[in-house]
C-alpha cells in the first residue's frame, strides 16, 4: 500500500477510535469513519503482542496487506478504518486471513456489491 492509503499518525488513530463504528468476527476487528470527498480508503493496520513477537506480527500484517491490496477496487473509497488483528489470527494461512478479513469488511459494509 502507498503511503497514501495508510493512517499513521497516532491522532488519526485515535479520531478513528473515539467516532468509530465497529464489526469484529473471531479474527478481526473494524473500526471505521466516514470520510466524504475523500479520493481513496486509508486504513491503518494494528496486531498486537498478544499474536507474538515481532516476526509473528510482521508475518500477520504482511497477510492483512496482501488481502487488503486484492480486494482494492472492491472497498469503498471514502472512509478511514482500522484493521486489529485478534490473538486468534495468529497462525492462519492466506486463504484463511483473506476468508476470514473479507467477511469482516463485509459486516462492516466496506466493500461495494461487484463480488
Amino acid at each position: 500500500m502507498r503511503k497514501s492509503y495508510r493512517v499513521k499518525k497516532e491522532q488519526e488513530f485515535q479520531r478513528v477510535f473515539e467516532q468509530h463504528q465497529s464489526v469484529a468476527n473471531h479474527k478481526f476487528v473494524i473500526y471505521q469513519i466516514a470520510k466524504p470527498n475523500q479520493p481513496h480508503f486509508r486504513v491503518g493496520i494494528s496486531v498486537g503482542k498478544k499474536i507474538g513477537n515481532a516476526v509473528q506480527r510482521g508475518w500477520v500484517k504482511r497477510r492483512i496487506r496482501q488481502t487488503l491490496l486484492e480486494v482494492k477496487p472492491q472497498i469503498k473509497a471514502d472512509v478511514d478504518f482500522l484493521v486489529i488483528a485478534r490473538p486468534a489470527a495468529q497462525g492462519m494461512s492466506m486463504a484463511e486471513t483473506k476468508k476470514n478479513l473479507v467477511h469482516a469488511l463485509k459486516l462492516a459494509h466496506l466493500l461495494t456489491e461487484e463480488d
